[in-house]
């Protein structure tokens, strides 16, 4: 028996332009007893389908039975966040960033020599004795009204603007 036209329906099959029709047959044809002994390595392919059993479907009840299974439940209550439990984790972070600095800072301190602090304003060199010295010394800077600008004058001396 030819079975040109079942090897030309495979070769559409293969490059995808089959119609559902076509399809059809070739399911029909492989589902038979007598399939050629060339043609037996698709026969599984095509039966595929018909091998396999219907129960893998859903059945109409089944939402129904999941419900049942499930139960009806508990509703859950919502509860209400403050503001401030939203706001946890970054009042966290500042309190670690606040003992970070704080650290630093204390970390800078002891490692302070003594040595003289040049801060760019005259010929004054400010030597760092502790914190109430430096409070005193900024202090005395900031109510003197003077600027560091010096004038030349056509006699020599320099004068402050």
């Amino acid at each position: 028996m030819d079975y040109k036209y079942i090897d030309q329906l495979l070769d559409r099959y293969w490059n995808c332009e089959t119609t559902l029709e076509e399809e059809e047959i070739l399911r029909a044809f492989f589902s038979q007893d007598n399939v050629p002994v060339e043609l037996l390595r698709y026969r599984q392919l095509f039966i595929y389908e018909d091998s396999e059993p219907q129960a893998d479907r859903l059945g109409d009840d089944f939402d129904e039975r999941l419900l049942q299974q499930v139960g009806d439940g508990q509703p859950v209550k919502m509860r209400r966040m403050k503001i401030t439990s939203r706001l946890m984790p970054l009042f966290r972070a500042a309190a670690m960033v606040a003992i970070l600095l704080t650290l630093g800072n204390a970390v800078q301190m002891s490692f302070n020599t003594g040595e003289p602090v040049y801060t760019g304003m005259g010929d004054e060199v400010i030597t760092s004795d502790g914190s109430d010295v430096a409070l005193v010394d900024t202090a005395k800077i900031d109510t003197v009204k003077q600027s560091s600008i010096i004038l030349p004058v056509d006699d020599g001396q320099q004068l402050l603007k």
